[in-house]
């Protein structure tokens, strides 16, 4: 954007030193003073401020999006809660086994979910540790507990501790129909739908008993160990389920999912629903914040901390002793002039800069037709358009009212704010120059008043 135009003064014109204060209007606090600066509109506001306003719609667009994606407020309880109805929980499930009479109870701690298991006797126990909260102990301690235990979503200590051999093996492609076990469960349902997740087992962990279901190419998507009495419902059956999709209410009616949901929770009459709490992870066992951190983190914040301070020295050293300047300083017109156009340039400050010359314009007016300080700037406008023969209503917008709305335009109004003084000059003082020339020649027969 380019410097403001400026309306150079007989001062400024020679280069003569002035102060850097800025020029008071020449009416004081009445009259020329009393001409008000113009407001920007809210328009105008809006404009400078559209960046952040942007900004702001943007960023409330994108949590509402977020919040429309994630459902919202969204139903009570997390992922496979017994009690939840949303399309993550298993409300509907829990519901059809009660309707099956099995007695489902909910814990959320171990210590609570082997009471449960020792009121019971003969149990079924559902295992989702979503979190990884369990250690191999409390794993151990679980699958000892005499129950049938179904593992969802087994993660990587899981598999270790309760079915070694058996490890994840991505996702499958689409819908699976090929049962490939004899397990009650998995015959009934026949089909299991889309985004099951498999598992792989290997040879020793097939010797020990572990078989796949609904395969895959080498995956599976449940293995199930059958008991001692080779009975797959029976005590100390394992069963690993390797998606929590058969389990959810949003799921649950695809394909053959209810059927093999209901066969591997329902094959006693009293089910554990087991969601691992904070309570189970000891303190002493949770990994304190040096393991966590990776080795590479230590000595990178290290050279981080030596380099700071080294470019704190260098940029912070002292450039040389003070200049001492003698006071007053005096700063030459045109550059104070030059300055403050840049200043309001750089701020796009065109109304303001535009104030500025309209006051000490008015001021000017008013001296040169003669009238009283506390005149009225509307007053003064009109005075000069009797004075120079032109539309009072021009006069008016040109020094009260008319807002530039671009570069091009400012200039153009201080172009006109020129020329008006100009006219006036030339129209009351028709005998000299409108800057420098002759004084006219005074009296002192003329009254005070009038003299020149």
């Amino acid at each position: 954007m380019s410097a403001s135009p400026t309306v150079e003064t007989s001062a400024e014109a020679s280069g003569a030193p002035v102060s850097t204060t800025p020029p008071a209007p020449a009416g004081g606090s009445g009259g020329a003073g009393d001409a008000a600066a113009i407001t920007p509109t809210a328009r105008a506001q809006f404009r400078r401020g559209r960046t952040w306003v942007v900004l702001a719609a943007v960023l409330a667009v994108g949590v509402v999006a977020l919040f429309v994606l994630q459902g919202g407020i969204g139903a009570p309880g997390g992922r496979l809660d017994p009690e939840s109805p949303g399309a993550a929980g298993s409300g509907a499930l829990v519901e059809v086994l009660r309707a099956h009479d099995v007695d489902v109870a909910v814990a959320r701690s171990l210590g609570t979910a082997l009471d449960a298991v020792d009121r019971a006797g003969d149990a079924t126990v559902l295992l989702y540790d979503e979190f990884g909260t369990l250690d191999a102990a409390r794993l151990d301690e679980l699958a000892g507990s005499g129950a049938r235990l179904v593992v969802v979503e087994p993660g990587f200590r899981a598999l270790e501790e309760l079915a070694p051999g058996v490890r994840l093996a991505g996702a499958a492609e689409g819908a699976l129909d090929d049962v490939s076990c004899e397990v009650g469960a998995a015959t009934r349902a026949e089909e299991l739908s889309d985004g099951q997740r498999l598992l792989t087992i290997d040879g020793d962990a097939r010797e020990a008993g572990w078989n796949g279901c609904f395969a895959e190419g080498d995956g599976f998507a449940a293995a199930i160990r059958a008991g001692d009495d080779g009975v797959a419902g029976a005590s100390d059956a394992v069963s690993l389920v390797a998606s929590t999709t058969v389990f959810e209410n949003s799921r649950i009616d695809e394909a053959g999912n209810a059927a093999f949901a209901i066969g591997l929770l329902g094959a006693t009459r009293d089910l554990v629903w087991y969601l691992p709490g904070p309570g189970d992870a000891e303190a002493v066992d949770a990994p304190t914040l040096g393991e966590l951190t990776p080795g590479w983190v230590s000595p990178v914040l290290v050279l981080a901390t030596v380099v700071t301070v080294v470019a704190g020295l260098w940029r912070g050293r002292r450039f040389g002793p003070l200049v001492v300047e003698r006071l007053p300083v005096t700063v030459r017109a045109g550059e104070s002039t030059q300055g403050r156009a840049r200043l309001y340039a750089r701020s796009a400050q065109r109304t303001h800069a535009l104030d500025q010359m309209r006051m000490a314009a008015i001021g000017r007016l008013a001296t040169l037709l003669r009238l009283p300080r506390t005149t009225d700037a509307t007053a003064i406008a009109q005075a000069a358009a009797s004075a120079t023969g032109r539309e009072a209503t021009s006069v008016v917008h040109l020094l009260v009212d008319e807002a530039p709305d671009g570069d091009g335009r400012f200039v153009a109004l201080a172009r006109a704010l020129d020329d008006l003084e100009h006219d006036v000059a030339a129209a009351v003082r028709p005998a000299r120059a409108v800057h420098g020339g002759p004084a006219a020649e005074t009296s002192t027969d003329d009254p005070p008043g009038r003299q020149r």
